[in-house]
């Protein structure tokens, strides 16, 4: 017994000494992953030393001689801080993730490769001048000398058994494609679906859906659109549908990729504009921006420096949103329509050729490859036409070629980065509108005060007079696109008499320029009004009462939902769950805060009534189409808000007896929802339903003690859509920032998920707690911690 008692001991111990073994060869080959931080590394590629310093939360001041070892040097941070991360963005535009995840990967892959993007990237970099191609020449080496600087290979590589791939000049044009994707929707869902619903409802009923305008409408310029009036009980009469055919409202996020950016002029600051910013995006560990400050000779005023602080994109060579001393800028997503879907009639004869405005012409084959990591490639046929890929088929069968910018040559190009120099708000407004970006609303300030709002990037000069939101026929002459707007035809507001700017993803413009731009479903505007208003209340304006609009979680638009909840209880027939949701509204206190039942109880009531509401007209389209999926219409609020006011019997869905009876059940529903749950409706505050899952990319699919250590902590978040703090679990800004351009000392900068991609880094997870408590963090980088030197190769004689 004492034998066996002894061997099983030293089996235990040996079998503990191997797992210690392990688990520290493990820690080590994850330590040798690690980017340099001090020290110098001695650089054929430089023509003078560029020294990288970071301060306590690791953002990254480079100080260069010249632009190109400042570019070169930018790329090596890059990489070895982020490369795992630029790598995805790369795959994700390219449609290449089943060569490094395999054949889960493949269902996106399938997606994205139609479009052709690597394809494309390279066309455009041959296209792009010679200083723009060399600027991303220059990055490239960079990168790929940081990657090879890494003793070992970064940590993610070494969980999936995989190895990184060098960088090319093109990846960096496919990260700004990766852009597009972000900011609009490649699969033009929304018109695909409004082209069912203009040929199955009356023509009334299909504006009554689809409008824009309404009560919170807040444009920078013109007034606010007026919402048709419903459809009549003569053209659409709801009473008369089959109760089957209604069901569970149709899954939509509640996420708006977009961003609030605002700006006062110098009159009401005593000095420079104040521009103000935070882009909306889905959180990731870590953050997709990297804290940047960029330092080299001005080459148009020599002897001065140009000194360029905010985000740079890691895998581009340029600040994307910040500050130059001179110029500050900023951009939201502008929701214009930029894409089309074209309908394509193929000859009867010959399916391989179709109808043009010239005449039959013979589609392109495009035989894209999809790389499989441990299963067989796959092979996909990209049909091509003049105007785009044949992604998808119209309601009648129809096949339908994608126009969307993005496909379009000139669409990306490196002219973003001249904003370094920028020194007026005209230069910069002009640098915005020949940006190779997806189109954003772009407002700058500058320190003599001026501020302007413009768009940024490429829009499509529409001929025709075609409706952009439907399907066309594009074979018919001189219908189509016809190249870009030129700057001049771009839309612009500049020192507006008001002396204020604000975007955020609503409708900006009227008229002329309105058309020009499209509606690409713009945001409902409650955010937009929040804003403006809050804006229009002060008369003098510093860093901490534009960060008090930033952080503004005030539940505006919410408030008349809540009247008509405590209406709907008082006319409801007493019962156990009335007296709960009662009780549950005690705690309103007009915010979307982390402890308020009576937020997220009134939230949710509002999302049954407008689900229930439209499910009856979603219910219509189905009587002539089962498979109807209604899309996502950002500005219904209007069109049900219009029918509870004024109860029109015709348009109440299949199954209620009236419009009281539709509101009674919706509140029964969210209380018998929340009242099964633990802890019943006490414990369902807007704190549990809005807790941060902001997690690294892989830690899905590892254990969760390594998961819990990858990501974020699980805080309780204030704030919610359609007010000024946007958050979601894992949306909202990924970063926020206000800065007078020539004050940048009394500027602030914060942001969630950390500066540096590797756990070990002592800048995983900088800045994510200030950035939840929304504590401001200066915008300048704070006294440098660590230094690294990268100086040039001396060459022996």
């Amino acid at each position: 017994m004492i034998a066996t008692f002894r061997l099983f001991y030293r089996f235990l111990l040996a079998f503990l000494l191997v797992a210690l073994l392990l688990a520290g060869a493990a820690w080590l080959l994850l330590h040798a992953s690690l980017p340099q931080y001090d020290g110098a590394v001695d650089v054929p590629a430089l023509t003078a030393p560029v020294t990288v310093e970071r301060d306590a939360l690791g953002s990254a001041t480079l100080r260069a001689q010249n632009r190109n070892d400042l570019v070169w040097a930018l790329g090596y941070v890059h990489a070895q801080e982020r490369f795992f991360e630029m790598d995805l963005m790369r795959r994700q535009a390219a449609g290449e993730l089943a060569e490094l995840f395999g054949p889960p990967a493949l269902p996106a892959d399938r997606k994205t490769r139609g479009h052709r993007m690597r394809a494309r990237a390279s066309e455009t970099l041959e296209a792009l001048p010679p200083a723009q191609r060399r600027l991303l020449d220059v990055y490239r080496d960079g990168v790929n000398r940081g990657l090879e600087a890494l003793t070992a290979r970064p940590f993610p590589y070494l969980l999936t058994h995989t190895h990184p791939v060098a960088w090319r000049s093109e990846d960096s044009i496919l990260v700004i494609h990766a852009m597009y994707f972000t900011l609009n929707d490649a699969s033009n869902r929304r018109e695909l679906a409004f082209s069912t619903m203009h040929t199955t409802l009356p023509e009334t009923a299909y504006r009554f859906l689809i409008a824009s305008g309404g009560t919170w409408d807040a444009p920078l310029s013109g007034t606010p659109l007026h919402w048709p009036q419903p459809p009549s009980a003569d053209d659409l009469d709801l009473r008369k549908l089959d109760p089957g055919l209604m069901r569970g409202a149709d899954e939509h996020s509640d996420t708006f990729p977009g961003s609030n950016s605002f700006a006062v002029a110098g009159a009401l600051t005593a000095g420079a504009a104040l521009i103000a910013n935070d882009m909306h995006l889905e959180l990731r560990v870590p953050n997709i921006w990297f804290r940047t400050r960029l330092i080299y000779p001005n080459t148009r005023r020599p002897g001065l420096m140009n000194d360029v602080v905010g985000a740079s994109l890691p895998g581009t060579p340029a600040i994307a949103v910040g500050s130059n001393r001179q110029v500050a800028w900023s951009f939201t997503n502008s929701y214009g329509d930029f894409i089309d879907w074209v309908r394509v009639t193929r000859h009867p004869a010959d399916p391989s050729r179709y109808r043009s405005s010239t005449g039959w012409k013979s589609a392109t084959i495009h035989r894209e490859i999809l790389r499989v990591r441990d299963a067989p490639d796959e092979t996909l046929d990209v049909y091509e036409t003049e105007w785009g890929p044949v992604l998808a088929t119209d309601h009648d069968g129809t096949p339908l070629a994608l126009a969307w910018t993005a496909h379009r040559p000139g669409a990306v190009n490196m002219e973003l980065a001249l904003m370094e120099q920028a020194e007026t708000v005209d230069e910069a407004i002009a640098i915005a509108q020949n940006a190779g970006i997806p189109a954003q609303n772009f407002i700058a300030g500058d320190r003599k005060g001026e501020i302007a709002w413009t768009i940024a990037g490429r829009i499509p000069a529409r001929i025709g007079g075609y409706d952009p939101i439907l399907p066309a026929d594009w074979s018919k002459p001189n219908t189509g696109w016809d190249g870009w707007l030129t700057p001049a035809q771009h839309p612009i507001v500049v020192n507006p008499p008001w002396q204020r700017l604000w975007t955020a993803n609503a409708r900006t413009v009227d008229g002329l320029m309105l058309d020009r731009l499209g509606d690409g479903g713009y945001d409902l505007g409650a955010r937009a009004k929040q804003i403006r208003d809050s804006l229009q209340k002060l008369e003098h304006f510093s860093s901490a009462s534009m960060l008090a609009i930033q952080l503004d979680d005030r539940a505006l638009f919410l408030a008349r939902w809540r009247q008509l909840l405590e209406l709907t209880l008082n006319r409801t027939e007493a019962a156990p769950w009335r007296a709960e949701m009662k009780q549950a509204l005690s705690d309103w206190n007009g915010r979307a805060a982390t402890t308020s039942v009576a937020y997220r109880m009134v939230r949710e009531f509002r999302q049954e009534v407008v689900d229930n509401v439209l499910a009856g007209f979603a219910a219509a389209i189905r009587s002539s189409d089962p498979d109807f999926v209604l899309p996502k219409l950002s500005q219904a609020e209007h069109a049900v808000w219009t029918l509870i006011e004024h109860r029109p019997q015709h348009l109440l869905p299949p199954g209620y007896s009236d419009w009281e009876d539709l509101l009674a059940r919706c509140a029964s529903r969210v209380v018998e929802r929340m009242r099964t749950q633990p802890g019943g409706i006490a414990a369902r505050s807007w704190g549990e339903r809005n807790t941060a899952r902001i997690r690294h990319p892989l830690s899905h699919v590892l254990p969760g003690f390594i998961a819990n250590w990858l990501d974020m902590p699980k805080d309780a978040l204030p704030g919610d859509n359609n007010m000024p703090r946007v958050q979601a679990p894992a949306f909202g800004a990924s970063e926020r920032f206000v800065v007078a351009p020539g004050d940048e000392e009394h500027g602030y900068f914060e942001m969630p998920g950390g500066q540096s991609g590797h756990p070990l880094s002592p800048y995983y997870g900088s800045g994510h707690t200030e950035w939840v408590s929304g504590k401001p963090t200066p915008f300048l980088p704070g006294p440098s911690q660590q230094t690294l030197l990268l100086r040039p190769l001396t060459k022996t004689p």
